[in-house]
């Protein structure tokens, strides 16, 4: 009976949801039976919406991972999993409200952000530099001097972009997108002469015009490599250590390889279109030593 007893208590102390800690996000999704999914419509491969209406991309694929977990640590098999579109001005007050409880995109991790939102391990890094077109010969950021450039309002490419455009006196026209998408068109209709954006995503954007040869990528860039990070609630260390525990399971195993391969270097739906975006050395590095740090040197080998 003792030795009953003594097993009874280990199996409770390490159990990966005891029935008392449970409380906030996790103690929500319990008694809704649902989880909600943050998610993009153009923020592609990350989150985007195919030719069937449904959300889906690489982030989405590592959330519906954590709502795994969820589910396997609430036995709760049946349980709803809902996504919710969010731009780059809604995600974090949806989050901070309760509204969603993962957001899953392209979001950089982030200093500043960490002081209102949370977020598990790293699972991308990218670069801010600015898309132009061939023609114009612009690979610089000081040869934008004085010409209308346009960044996703709410994104740290905007912000950058500020303070780049104060820092270098460059007397910029600043033009706020509302997504990617729209960005892209400015840059593409002549209303811009420059989009700035994650290297990653611009170089999608690209490959998905009408003529990708129109367009190149900067040279110089904006910032270090920075990470994105799957966003959650601060302040919640049960709901964390579940997601920070389901993704680095995933990025230390070699299934993250084919998870990888399949939005970057496979062809993607709806239009068949592989973004040739190979894992660089430091994204290796991060998925084989998981860490959710907002400083960019971190993850410099």
């Amino acid at each position: 009976m003792r030795l009953f007893k003594t097993m009874l208590a280990f199996s409770l102390l390490t159990s990966p949801v005891m029935a008392d800690e449970l409380g906030g996000t996790l103690q929500k999704i319990k008694d809704n039976n649902r989880i909600v999914l943050g998610v993009r419509d153009a923020a592609t491969p990350f989150s985007y919406i195919d030719d069937r209406q449904n959300y889906i991309g690489f982030a989405i694929d590592l959330c519906l991972r954590i709502a795994d977990a969820v589910k396997r640590d609430l036995k709760m098999p049946d349980l709803k999993v809902e996504m919710m579109p969010v731009v780059s001005s809604t995600r974090i007050p949806l989050m901070t409200n309760g509204t969603i409880d993962l957001e899953c995109s392209a979001t950089t991790n982030n200093v500043e952000r960490q002081r209102q939102v949370a977020f598990t391990n790293t699972h991308y890094l990218s670069a801010a530099r600015f898309a132009s077109k061939t023609a114009q010969h612009l690979d610089t950021i000081d040869a934008l001097k004085g010409k209308p450039v346009s960044a996703v309002a709410g994104s740290t490419n905007i912000v950058m972009l500020n303070k780049v455009n104060a820092e270098r006196k460059l007397g910029l026209s600043i033009l706020p997108a509302k997504d990617v998408a729209e960005g892209f068109l400015l840059l593409e209709n002549g209303r811009a002469a420059a989009f700035v954006l994650d290297d990653v995503q611009l170089s999608i954007a690209i490959a998905q015009s009408k003529d990708p040869a129109a367009y190149q990528v900067s040279r110089e860039t904006f910032s270090e490599p920075e990470p994105y990070g799957i966003m959650l609630r601060k302040g919640d260390p049960a709901f964390k250590a579940l997601a920070d525990r389901a993704t680095a399971d995933l990025y230390r195993s070699p299934e993250i390889i084919a998870v990888y391969e399949k939005w970057f270097l496979s062809p993607t739906p709806p239009r068949g279109i592989n973004y040739n975006v190979p894992m660089s050395p430091e994204l290796k590095h991060a998925y084989a030593n998981p860490t959710d740090s907002p400083n960019p040197a971190s993850y410099v080998q």
